[in-house]
């Protein structure tokens, strides 16, 4: 796997990790979700330069000019709910891509550290000899991900796959190195080193998905 891990340099992409982190502004959820999506579009638009491209001549008003287009089929599929507002950030700039939808969430036995992830939905197009960009804000343990993987299998062999994340922790990041095929991309914003014992990314950010859409039961 290829990791490219943007935290490491100056960039506006800090800025908006910093204020997902922050506690007080977490308190507006509007700008929380809004933040995702910015982030989404900085890294959809990195991830851009590894897609294929051929010559197109385009027809301008005065004459025609050669520009080399993306020519991939993508879909772009997300893990609810806190892939959200990262996959509205991913239809910005790839407004052409087919689009798929996945529910994975972790199941606690009670009050125990423990706990199982349950996949559940997929609404997805054929991935048949497609690019897969798959959306999951947070890689904390990387078993959603792993999962998702598994799961995805029915509906096609991609020929390339891409991750992009806001968080992922280094545990996370080396399972899914391990499960996922060598040749699959991760693009991520910050990288940090602990887990807690119940999985969540330390110091992360929280729950990406209450955050954003109000707590669940």
């Amino acid at each position: 796997m290829t990791v490219h891990y943007f935290g490491e340099g100056n960039s506006l992409l800090n800025q908006f990790v910093a204020e997902l982190r922050d506690v007080n502004i977490q308190k507006d959820s509007m700008r929380f979700r809004r933040n995702i999506e910015r982030i989404g579009e900085i890294l959809s638009y990195e991830l851009s330069k590894e897609l294929r491209y051929s010559k197109k001549t385009v027809q301008t008003p005065l004459g025609t000019k050669e520009m080399s287009l993306p020519t991939d089929d993508l879909v772009l599929c997300s893990i609810l709910r806190a892939g959200l507002p990262l996959h509205q950030g991913l239809l910005n700039y790839f407004d052409g891509a087919e689009n798929g939808f996945i529910s994975a969430y972790r199941h606690h036995e009670g009050d125990e550290d423990d706990f199982e992830v349950i996949v559940k939905y997929f609404a997805t197009p054929s991935l048949e000899n497609k690019t897969l960009i798959l959306a999951d804000p947070m890689v904390a343990t990387g078993r959603s991900l792993e999962n998702v993987l598994q799961g995805l299998e029915a509906y096609g062999r991609p020929k390339q796959i891409h991750i992009l994340a806001i968080i992922g922790s280094e545990q996370g990041i080396e399972h899914i190195k391990k499960v996922f095929p060598k040749d699959t991309h991760l693009w991520i914003a910050a990288i940090d080193e602990k887990l807690t014992n119940r999985g969540y990314i330390d110091p992360g950010l929280g729950d990406a998905g209450d955050l954003a859409y109000g707590i669940k039961l």
